[in-house]
């Protein structure tokens, strides 16, 4: 049985090893894996308008009118400010989200499996950066759909509850660091070792991510700086110690 105490003590040991290698991993991982003030300014303009003093002046019924047509038309203009505004961000959105796409499924898949392969090599000696790349020269296709279909189950899982999403995401944890080792492994074969890895440890990854909570709190008052040379690569390579620990276990019961 592992504890998180355990866990930890390995990591803090493999960072003081290979420091800046693992910083530029855990940074790379993060981009990898990680838009009215108009509006109340018409508003202030259109409310300007109707404010005045009976006692100095006095409208015409023809000036009334003239407001109230000036207050529509302004009214109107911010309608259709608005709604030039929204579509606008609704096509940039499209595009992004078309440019993303690809990005994220034929690059940043390849990358993440490559870093997670990094940081389990870092267990045993200090890791070459060219690991994060090991995914493109090695099952790259088979990498490509493994990670897709990952995602995609956790998202359509998410969808029916969040609960759901949560668990399966830990049942799943373990695919990209196996893809690392074996890239060309049968993706239901990769999804059943990782459920078989978690199974019984579901829960205890969870509190072993609650457990950082304390540092993301000082990396929030650090504005990131504390993530970037410190956390970031501490808690990527308990990732890394964690599925260590599940695949020796797994082999021991297994015999293998």
């Amino acid at each position: 049985m592992w504890s998180r105490k355990e866990l930890k003590e390995k990591a803090k040991k493999c960072v003081s090893v290979n420091y800046w290698k693992m910083v530029l991993a855990a940074l790379l991982l993060v981009v990898v894996c990680g838009g009215g003030n108009s509006v109340s300014s018409f508003s202030g303009a259109a409310a300007g308008l109707d404010r005045r003093d009976d006692s100095e002046y006095e409208y015409s019924v023809e000036e009334n009118q003239e407001a109230e047509l000036a207050d529509l038309v302004l009214e109107d203009g911010v309608g259709i400010f608005l709604a030039v505004m929204l579509i606008i961000i609704m096509v940039v959105m499209v595009v992004v989200f078309l440019v993303l796409l690809p990005l994220d499924i034929f690059v940043f898949n390849p990358l993440a499996v490559g870093i997670r392969r990094f940081f389990v090599k870092n267990l045993r000696e200090p890791a070459q950066i060219k690991e994060i790349c090991h995914a493109f020269d090695h099952g790259y296709k088979n990498c490509v759909k493994t990670e897709f279909f990952r995602k995609l189950y956790i998202f359509l899982w998410t969808l029916l509850l969040v609960v759901p999403g949560i668990i399966k995401s830990y049942e799943y944890q373990m695919v990209p660091y196996i893809l690392g080792e074996q890239p060309d492994l049968d993706r239901e074969r990769i999804f059943e070792l990782s459920k078989t890895m978690m199974y019984g440890n579901k829960w205890k990854a969870f509190v072993l991510d609650l457990s950082f909570l304390g540092w993301y709190l000082l990396n929030g008052i650090t504005l990131g700086i504390l993530g970037i040379f410190y956390l970031n690569p501490y808690v990527e390579q308990t990732g890394a110690a964690l599925y260590q620990t599940l695949k020796s276990e797994y082999l021991q019961k297994n015999q293998l």
